[in-house]
């Protein structure tokens, strides 16, 4: 099937904006000849890519389909014309990592602020998700590298750098003050309501996987995204969770949080930046990951 290459372009921000006029100024061309060249991909293809709606159009299935190879062709052919364009000025041009919450909060924030200082005119964009969709994109081609907790599994041309340990405690608010005094059972955890994170993250699985070595079957009552979005939801007393230490020291300080003590041994966490390593980064990109890798906190 011989599909003219500009109708994919085309698509590709139509489905991006979810709009045809907004896409049509993106591309310099007018709506009228944008909806023409959809409905001829759609002829070629034999199927509908979008369905038209009162408050704009969105995406079949077979549109999602597509759009998911169409950005992940577009990223990988601007990543090309940024490498050649500025191949001999790594001081300039975009970088485009993911990182998850916790990685950004323990590591990434302080480094990338030092990195600014030194290189200004690079930019930088960052895709905030969970360790397994960050992975997606970035076996998808999406993504320069990222930086994940664990646990996690990289295929095998995939390179890992370890740039952090770190435990996480457990914390309640106020009202399980009680909780205190004496090191909390692991068997009399299920006892009380426990915020954790979401089924799709990594440390929902580690948990789950902690839990069943000792025999214990649970599930968080309340499942957020995000250790930042955990904390105001236990420091309201709406039950206990294991946050990083480092994020709940400030609060463990104004005594808005208390800590458990625990009668056993928490599992450690890692921060790791990966990449693959058979796909060559743009110099913006290599620039930012050489910097991160060879950080002073990781010597």
């Amino acid at each position: 099937m011989d599909i003219n290459f500009e109708y994919y372009k085309i698509f590709y921000f139509v489905a991006k904006y979810r709009n045809m006029t907004k896409a049509a100024a993106a591309l310099g061309s007018n709506q009228p000849n944008v909806s023409r060249i959809i409905k001829l991909l759609e002829s070629q293809l034999n199927c509908r890519l979008f369905i038209r709606e009162a408050r704009g159009i969105r995406l079949t299935q077979e549109g999602e389909l597509l759009y998911s190879h169409a950005e992940s062709a577009y990223q990988l052919l601007k990543s090309a014309q940024d490498e050649i364009t500025r191949k001999d000025s790594p001081n300039c041009g975009t970088a485009e990592i993911g990182a998850t919450a916790t990685a950004l909060s323990l590591f990434l924030l302080h480094i990338l602020h030092d990195f600014r200082l030194q290189y200004p005119a690079i930019n930088i964009k960052i895709h905030n998700h969970t360790t397994p969709e960050i992975l997606k994109q970035l076996t998808g081609g999406r993504l320069d590298f990222a930086a994940i907790t664990s646990p996690f599994e990289l295929p095998p041309n995939y390179l890992s750098v370890k740039v952090l340990d770190f435990r996480e405690m457990l914390v309640g608010g106020t009202q399980y003050k009680h909780l205190c005094q004496n090191p909390l059972a692991l068997t009399e955890f299920p006892k009380y309501p426990w915020i954790g994170l979401g089924r799709e993250t990594a440390t929902y699985h580690l948990y789950k996987d902690f839990f069943a070595k000792h025999k214990i079957d649970i599930e968080p009552d309340m499942e957020v995204e995000t250790s930042s979005l955990m904390l105001p939801m236990i420091e309201n007393n709406l039950g206990i969770g294991f946050i990083p230490e480092s994020l709940a020291a400030p609060l463990l300080k104004e005594k808005k949080l208390v800590k458990i003590r625990i009668d056993c041994d928490m599992p450690m966490h890692s921060i790791h930046i990966v990449c693959d390593r058979k796909k060559s980064k743009n110099p913006a990109a290599d620039t930012l990951y050489k910097y991160i890798t060879s950080s002073p906190a990781l010597l």
